[in-house]
């Protein structure tokens, strides 16, 4: 029988502006928001600092765009984990955590019981249970409403499971929980929407939305959908119906958020550098300790880099530029994008350029919303390095655009 806690949560969090509900709000001291939320006033600079003991050096381009690191990899769990969306691997390093000891419970997401896109928070204490937080869902989570059930209960060695907001909180929030042992595997996360807003999307993708089990956004500019019966489908990224699309479909947390690739992580697994298999970046000592704890069970390979970004990059600027606060519009004519969805995987970026050439996307598309939608926020939200990112594509801040200042450690 599971021993799975259960632990019920509130219907509805307080209301608040640019908000990915990660949870904090749901939390006895709600006001904690105001000093943890990512989209207030930010300070990766301090909190990478706290967390891996330095900030990211903004010389060496990879930890410019991807934060602070030790190691890059390739991965893949030799033996696939069954119903993983990739092969596996943060299931097994939680599961190992629970095994070993090092943790209490495991703080992560499963499926809503009626609906298996819909994310749940759950804590989870036995490693046989965590097969229940595998697979990819759309949609918000308050995860960290959780984080005073698991104290409540007395854990004190934690591992959490968790997107870049929600891990941002978390950190804000490490020091006061007096917590015995913290592990962190962050996932990235781009462009979230509400699960509702996913059934939509799903019903423009696949003519029977309720058969498909699986959807991947994969590096080789393909969405890749599973059907309970029927093939594997891959649909190119330049022919996803976005233009039917709402304009708000994407909420302005979401794009404007600068944390692709989840900086305070102790370690990230992705898929973005992948080309095919799972990107890994040990980013301290914890997350090399959560990387060896897969043994020979995992096999690693350097990254690779192919294809330059700068034409993709400045492209989708100029998309976003003319979508007036929608979706980024395509000039391309029809009949051209299935030619270049083939040249695309072919010679476009591919490895490490394409995960640098999302990272820059995302940071141009932060900066060009909130100029259009909340100007005035610009000064806190934006970190430094944002501007490093976006400064070959002709974005420099304007006067009301300080850079904030660095933090005094």
């Amino acid at each position: 029988m599971s021993t799975l806690p259960e632990v019920p949560l509130s219907a509805s969090a307080p209301h608040r502006s640019l908000c990915t509900d990660c949870g904090v709000s749901r939390s006895s001291n709600p006001k904690l928001c105001a000093s943890a939320c990512q989209f207030i006033q930010p300070d990766y600079e301090r909190y990478e600092t706290q967390v891996h003991g330095r900030p990211r050096r903004l010389e060496v381009e990879d930890e410019m765009h991807f934060g602070p690191f030790l190691q890059m990899h390739k991965a893949r769990l030799k033996v696939p984990l069954e119903g993983a969306q990739w092969t596996g691997i943060t299931t097994r390093m939680a599961q190992k955590l629970l095994l070993s000891g090092l943790v209490d419970a495991v703080l992560t997401v499963t499926a809503d019981a009626s609906d298996r896109w819909r994310p749940v928070p759950i804590l989870i204490d036995r490693a046989e249970d965590m097969h229940q937080a595998r697979g990819m869902r759309m949609g918000y989570a308050p995860l960290l409403s959780l984080l005073e059930p698991a104290l409540q209960k007395g854990y004190r060695k934690l591992a959490v499971i968790g997107i870049p907001c929600q891990i941002y909180a978390l950190r804000a929030l490490e020091k006061s929980l007096g917590l015995e042992a913290l592990y962190v595997i962050g996932t990235p996360c781009s462009d979230n929407t509400t699960t509702e807003n996913f059934h939509q999307f799903l019903k423009l993708i696949a003519p029977e939305p309720s058969e498909v089990t699986y959807l991947e956004f994969k590096a080789n500019y393909h969405v890749e959908l599973r059907f309970k019966n029927a093939p594997t489908q891959e649909i190119p990224f330049l022919q996803l119906p976005l233009s039917d699309l709402p304009k708000d479909f994407f909420p302005l947390t979401c794009r404007s958020c600068v944390d692709y690739t989840n900086a305070l992580s102790d370690i990230t697994v992705g898929y973005m550098a992948g080309e095919g298999e799972q990107w890994v970046i040990a980013r301290n000592a914890r997350g090399e300790q959560l990387l060896n704890l897969l043994g020979d069970e995992v096999q690693l390979t350097p990254t690779q880099s192919a294809g330059k970004r700068h034409s993709a990059v400045m492209g989708f600027k100029k998309n976003v530029e003319l979508a007036a606060g929608g979706l980024p519009l395509r000039k391309m004519p029809r009949w051209l994008r299935p030619v270049v969805s083939w040249l695309m995987p072919r010679i476009g970026p591919r490895g490490l350029e394409f995960a640098r050439t999302r990272v820059e996307m995302k940071a141009i598309e932060a900066v060009l919303h909130l100029r259009r939608e909340l100007p005035s926020r610009i000064k806190h939200m934006l970190p430094a390095h944002i501007w490093h990112l976006v400064k070959a594509y002709d974005l420099e801040p304007q006067a009301h655009e300080r850079i904030m200042k660095k933090t005094e450690t």
